[in-house]
């Protein structure tokens, strides 16, 4: 496991060896009653960064997004425009995610 990268970073649980990061295996975010369906704002277009903060209370979280929503956003900034409806896992599956 990779000891220098932040709890947050989706690259936590990569292997390292000698120093070099090995196949990253994505992080599973499960599902549950509390997803819900989301419509990006456009004060949110191209920046899911600030809608990770406004929901997660961290902008390190934007790839959250990306991962749920592998069948949307298949370029998580180009794709993460307004009008795009995405899914928002709840606050507290990330919280024991992370």
């Amino acid at each position: 496991m990779a000891d220098f990268h932040k709890q947050t970073s989706f690259y936590r649980d990569t292997p390292v060896q000698d120093f070099y990061l090995g196949l990253w295996d994505p992080i599973e975010v499960p599902t549950s009653v509390s997803d819900r369906e989301y419509v990006i704002e456009s004060k949110y277009d191209r920046r899911p960064d600030l809608l990770a903060d406004s929901i997660y209370g961290s902008a390190r979280l934007w790839w959250i997004f990306a991962i749920s929503n592998k069948d949307v956003l298949i370029d998580p900034i180009d794709d993460f425009t307004a009008g795009t409806t995405i899914t928002i896992p709840a606050k507290t599956t990330i919280e024991r995610l992370i």
